[in-house]
């Protein structure tokens, strides 16, 4: 079997996949609080040891590989929201799994897409489907990830390349974006980067922004819910659902810089492949996503807006792609290093 992980801040999500007919199946999964545990490998040997009843079980690991937020370097990496330093080398040998992976989450994510089917994701812009070529992928969630899909004609796949285009420089576009900007420059004593503006972060931020700033209400109940629940839960559902003018405008002006900044990565990468919308954020804003103002910021590159007409703009539904995209990676890896491929011997 192959174990994969996505390793968060807040939380490590395991799963174990086997391969049936050249396809990954899911044979079990848990996620666990990172908090609760000093080091990875806890964590992993607590879901490998026992079942989901709490009986004691072996599993046969041919291969790992764990999505990680921030730069992997030659099998080595520190989380920036975890006391953690990871060591692929030192994983293998105190797990006993021969072939362990540490690639960016974002990678992980990137090599999944290619595993989805079409009900796991929804297309947001047609674009041009007879077109073949590279890739963006743009995550949303607690930060902003980002990562390019290059395609590699030859063998007829895309290859992702994880990055931190994320941390890049704000660029704001109209005088309400400049005002913004001037306000997180006060509220952070400084720079600005696209992950403050969109994200989970970001949501929070533009929502203080335009209730002290712009003076737009908030009502008392609305108020009380950001206090006492999930501030990002309470603006996507209220802003969804058109309950609160102050969310809606907030999830309106974070789909319009979400989708300047997926514009930028289309015409960075050219990305006739496509640009995928990953993250928890846009599979729970799809109304939003919808309504104009993402596609308006997406296609509004003055003399090269015909050219951004022709990307597909697509969404990952499947909250379990990087998981997935982990599996895929190790069983890959794993098969050029030992001859043995576990999704060609499923098809045979």
């Amino acid at each position: 079997m192959i174990l994969a992980g996505d390793v968060g801040g807040t939380k490590v999500d395991l799963a174990l996949y086997h391969f049936q007919a050249g396809r990954l199946n899911i044979v079990r999964s848990r996620k666990y609080p990172a908090a609760e545990f000093a080091t990875l490998q806890d964590v992993v040997e607590a879901f490998l040891s026992v079942d989901d009843t709490g009986e004691k079980v072996e599993h046969e690991v041919v291969a790992a590989c764990f999505g990680c937020p921030g730069p992997v370097k030659d099998g080595r990496l520190k989380l920036t929201n975890l006391p953690w330093e990871l060591d692929a080398r030192e994983l293998s040998k105190i797990l006993s799994i021969e072939h362990i992976f540490l690639i960016n989450d974002l990678e992980a994510n990137g090599y999944g897409i290619a595993e989805l089917g079409s009900d796991q994701i929804f297309e947001l812009e047609a674009g041009d489907k007879s077109t073949l070529g590279h890739r963006a992928l743009v995550s949303a969630g607690t930060g902003l990830g980002e990562a390019l899909l290059v395609w590699n004609a030859a063998a007829h796949y895309h290859i992702p390349l994880p990055s931190e285009g994320g941390h890049a420089d704000f660029a704001p576009r109209n005088q309400n974006e400049i005002e913004l900007l001037q306000f997180l420059q006060g509220k952070l004593n400084g720079r600005v980067s696209w992950e403050r503006v969109v994200s989970g972060i970001g949501l929070k931020n533009i929502y203080e922004f335009l209730r002290d700033v712009k003076k737009l209400e908030e009502p008392a109940w609305l108020r009380e819910r950001m206090e006492t629940e999930d501030p990002n839960f309470v603006i996507g559902t209220t802003g969804e659902d058109g309950s609160s003018e102050l969310t809606v405008r907030t999830l309106e002006m974070f789909a319009s810089a979400y989708g300047a900044e997926c514009g930028n990565m289309a015409l960075k990468l050219l990305a006739f492949g496509g640009v995928y919308l990953g993250g928890g954020i846009p599979p729970k804003i799809l109304k939003t996503l919808q309504s104009g103002v993402f596609r308006a910021a997406f296609l509004d590159k003055g003399r090269l807006s015909p050219l951004l007409h022709r990307v597909p703009v697509r969404v990952i539904l499947e909250e379990r792609c990087a998981l997935i995209g982990a599996a895929a990676y190790a069983e890959a890896r794993a098969g050029e290093l030992t001859g043995h491929s576990e999704r060609a011997a499923s098809k045979a």
